[in-house]
């Protein structure tokens, strides 16, 4: 665990000195996050104000990272520095909002960074509606000074939030399988990062095959699949501390566990006796309980964000085919109907959808239905595309896409991408090396 991530940032309760609570009204300049096709706002971020060479190199960096993550999300159009009328050091003694119209600019980040007495680092922000004139939110973070891009990725969740209604998703990170060497001895390792690339670290060594990793509701633990002499092994890691702790040995096992809502049990699909079926586990008791007892492949569990349903693939209508039953395992209901197969569904953490992968005339493509199975939308596709994780707001979602190799088994690149629900706004999420199978954390605690 890097010391950024150790870090546990105070927020200020109070909003900064003439804050939002004191303008006369609120403005209501927002962003439609359902809309395909929009045309991002134009919003102004200046380097954020110091004084020292430290406070003004921080405040450069801030407002890099925050431009960087707005600008990901595709909702915003962070403007060219170079346009500026005013600068972030003259915005202290007062916005010139005809400076900022003129620019085109809807919304405009004000920020300034301290260094406190005590060594640490105290940086407030304000957002301002440039054609009402009025601020919209504004807080102060405080941290050691290593932890400014974390502060940075706060700063952009909350603009994220005045501006949609929606929370952010930027102060959160991704756990992905680390792929390198060639095609026929592939090393595949664990490995962590934030969700813009940064602080990227390997988890593993790679000695061992590793599989499908999953956060717990905490973000501070990650469950995995890992082969030992060729068992399958499954494991708990312990981000913060790098303790790796063996939940069980589980032959034939399909799929590694995912975590319930309340962290304490795991489901997951075993096959016994060539059958695979839906198994969940007490965390604490270790008892297993069996949830489906059919003849077919039931695999890819997953629960919905209150525990009461689980959403899983299984071949026992005659082809891969999505079904969601109740956490007991009652209640089995088919809920895909549409051409090709389903597999690895995902419950959105706002309950409203399910992520899959559709297999169709010999392409990939990654979508979204309601949990009864209306509303299906395909979102991305390509040769191979496979594993959708939701970012913590339900809008956002990361997969990985593969390229093919050529006859002689050699090129072929496998990538991590993201995509929100309108389809519209893909990009990929850079890594060192490949990358497959990843999944998102929640926010950090």
């Amino acid at each position: 665990m890097t010391a950024m991530h150790r870090l546990r940032l105070l927020l200020v309760a109070a909003l900064v000195a003439v804050g939002a609570a004191s303008a006369p009204a609120r403005a209501e300049l927002t962003i439609d996050i359902t809309r395909g096709n929009m045309k991002p706002m134009p919003i102004a971020i200046p380097d954020f104000a110091g004084a020292s060479p430290q406070e003004i190199q921080a405040g450069q960096d801030i407002a890099g990272v925050i431009s960087a993550d707005l600008e990901r999300s595709g909702l915003f159009q962070p403007i060219d520095k170079r346009a500026f009328i005013q600068t972030g050091a003259s915005l202290q003694a007062g916005v010139r909002f005809a400076d900022w119209k003129q620019i085109n600019a809807d919304a405009l980040v004000q920020g300034r960074v301290e260094m406190t007495p005590d060594g640490r680092m105290r940086v407030e922000f304000r957002l301002w509606d440039v054609y009402a004139e009025q601020q919209m939110t504004g807080e102060a973070y405080t941290a050691a000074p290593q932890g400014w891009r974390r502060i940075s990725h706060l700063v952009a969740d909350a603009i994220y939030k005045r501006m949609t209604g929606e929370e952010g998703y930027f102060d959160t990170q991704i756990v992905y399988i680390a792929e390198d060497g060639p095609k026929a001895n592939r090393r595949k390792r664990l490995a962590i990062m934030d969700q813009d690339g940064e602080n990227h670290r390997f988890l593993t060594n790679g000695a061992d095959l590793v599989l499908t990793p999953r956060f717990s509701p905490t973000a501070r633990e990650i469950t995995y699949m890992s082969y030992y002499r060729g068992t399958p092994r499954v494991y708990i890691f312990q981000i913060d501390t790098g303790r790796r702790e063996l939940l069980g040995n589980f032959p034939g096992m399909t799929f590694a566990p995912r975590f319930s809502p309340d962290g304490n049990k795991v489901i997951f699909s075993m096959a016994v006796d060539g059958v695979s079926n839906i198994y969940e586990m007490n965390l604490m008791t270790r008892q297993k309980r069996r949830l489906t007892d059919s003849p077919y492949i039931d695999t890819s569990p997953c629960y919905s964000p209150d525990g009461s349903k689980v959403v899983f693939n299984s071949d026992r209508g005659g082809t891969q085919q999505l079904y969601v039953m109740n956490a007991d395992g009652s209640g089995v209901q088919r809920i895909s109907f549409g051409d090709g197969r389903y597999a690895t569904p995902v419950w959105s953490p706002r309950g409203d959808l399910i992520a899959f992968t559709k297999m169709k005339g010999g392409q990939f493509y990654i979508g979204v239905m309601h949990p009864d199975g209306s509303g299906e939308r395909l979102l991305a596709s390509g040769w191979l595309v496979e594993g959708p994780t939701w970012a913590p707001n339900g809008r956002v979602l990361a997969f990985w896409k593969e390229t093919p190799s050529n006859s002689r088994g050699r090129g072929g690149t496998s990538k991590l991408y993201s995509i929100d629900l309108t389809g519209t706004n893909e990009r990929e999420m850079v890594t060192p090396v490949d990358g497959s199978d990843p999944a998102w954390s929640p926010l950090l605690p």
